[in-house]
């Protein structure tokens, strides 16, 4: 079986990266935000993470923190959550024959010293275990290293190549199918909704602290209610692309209209009457 994730510099191109997504099921792009950007997020999370309880059964972990709400919590977190080329990647690899696409969640990850390995899995399973065509990319995924990953201190771990096995195959894959996506601090692991994955196993004394953010298409449900989890006057603060983003637009072409079939960015807006209601579907490019 194939043992390495493909790993690129922060020069690579777009279609290399999904080149090489579409091929082995992950692709890791090294140091693509700063250690600054790193530290900023860290601490606007920090008091969020402390916070926030261990999870609630043995897939979010018992040594396992996921405060979400990023957009909400962490001004800074909008540079990874919109980030040029990650976005660029999400509209090639995602179904071709989308109108949009949207956040599907956004947390951070923090496995804590003593976690044992995630059960494998595909994000894509939270649609009801739904089996899509396999032609047919609905979401992909991203994980973060806000702290350095390594497969001691658990980092995500991947069944490399295993993107077309057929949902019952993924049963019988086991721990030693998937390699760490160990990489510095500012690099990013991408992968699709039917990519097989799970957090590692954390044997070190630190935390190993990550950030997910996962697209899908515009007209499936997103996993975090994005209207519930930012409040109002923090979404109506940020960029139009992120907001768009979040998902204050036309999903397709009647779908999500607010009221009398206006665009649903409106309800940001109510203080611009002026504003054009024109349903607008490119948000993301």
């Amino acid at each position: 079986m194939e043992r390495e994730i493909p790993r690129f510099s922060a020069s690579v191109s777009v279609d290399e990266v999904v080149t090489a997504l579409s091929t082995h099921g992950a692709v890791i792009v090294e140091e693509l935000v700063s250690a600054e950007t790193c530290d900023r997020i860290q601490a606007e999370m920090e008091p969020h993470l402390a916070a926030t309880r261990p999870g609630r059964d043995g897939f979010e972990g018992s040594h396992t923190r996921r405060p979400g709400a990023l957009l909400a919590r962490s001004s800074s977190s909008a540079e990874m959550i919109a980030h040029d080329l990650v976005l660029a990647v999400v509209d090639k690899v995602l179904w071709s024959q989308k109108t949009t696409f949207q956040l599907h969640l956004t947390q951070a990850i923090c496995i804590g010293p003593g976690e044992s390995a995630q059960l494998l899995h595909r994000d894509q399973w939270s649609f009801d275990f739904f089996e899509f065509p396999s032609d047919m990319e609905v979401e992909v995924s991203t994980m973060w290293a806000l702290t350095e990953f390594t497969e001691a201190n658990g980092a995500t771990r991947v069944a490399v190549g295993k993107n077309g096995l057929s949902d019952a195959e993924v049963g019988a894959l086991t721990q030693e199918d998937t390699v760490a996506a160990s990489m510095p601090r500012g690099s990013v692991v991408i992968y699709t909704g039917r990519t097989v994955h799970g957090g590692g196993a954390n044997t070190t004394d630190a935390d190993r602290v990550g950030i997910n953010v996962d697209y899908v298409l515009g007209w499936l449900r997103q996993e975090e209610n994005q209207y519930l989890s930012v409040p109002k006057e923090i979404a109506a603060a940020l960029p139009e692309k992120v907001q768009r983003l979040m998902g204050y637009q036309m999903g397709a072409y009647a779908l999500g209209y607010m009221d009398d079939l206006r665009d649903p960015i409106r309800f940001l807006r109510e203080a611009d009457p002026g504003a054009d209601d024109t349903p607008t579907f490119d948000t993301h490019r």
